[in-house]
């Protein structure tokens, strides 16, 4: 298995291990490498929500997160129903299970994750209200924490 053990993209140096070698490579051009991104902020709750989710589910909704952050749009996520532009969702089923990430892209200059969870299907595809009561309640505490 491959993994980077060095500070890319602070450091033109990048090492990668496998169990019987090493090498590092050293980028002249790194500069050139570096994607214009935006920073993802996290409410703390929302955080250790996600947490909760199984490695596989994380790794599929981060990678979702990143593409927003580069400026696009992943295949599951979509503008949460209800809600002003710019506050979508991460729906991604994973092994029976429903899990969902609220975010919202224009808030800040940083994508902000608002809200975290596990969707029990108690209402069939439909978010419940508790959820949306709750997206409301840190939406609106952010607005106000930005302003």
């Amino acid at each position: 298995m491959w993994c980077v053990s060095s500070g890319f993209p602070t450091s033109p140096y990048v090492e990668f291990t496998t169990p019987n070698l090493t090498f590092v490579v050293k980028y002249d051009n790194m500069y050139d490498m570096v994607r214009d991104t935006r920073r993802i902020s996290w409410i703390k709750a929302a955080r250790k929500e996600f947490e909760k989710f199984p490695e596989g589910a994380r790794l599929e909704i981060l990678r979702a997160l990143a593409v927003a952050a580069e400026g696009g749009k992943a295949d599951i996520a979509k503008p949460l129903r209800g809600f002003e532009p710019g506050i979508l969702e991460i729906a991604l089923p994973h092994r029976g299970n429903a899990y969902r990430v609220i975010y919202a892209l224009q808030l800040d200059t940083d994508i902000w994750v608002i809200h975290a969870f596990q969707k029990k299907s108690k209402t069939g595809i439909k978010t419940p209200k508790a959820e949306i009561d709750l997206i409301q309640a840190r939406l609106r505490r952010l607005k106000e924490m930005l302003a």
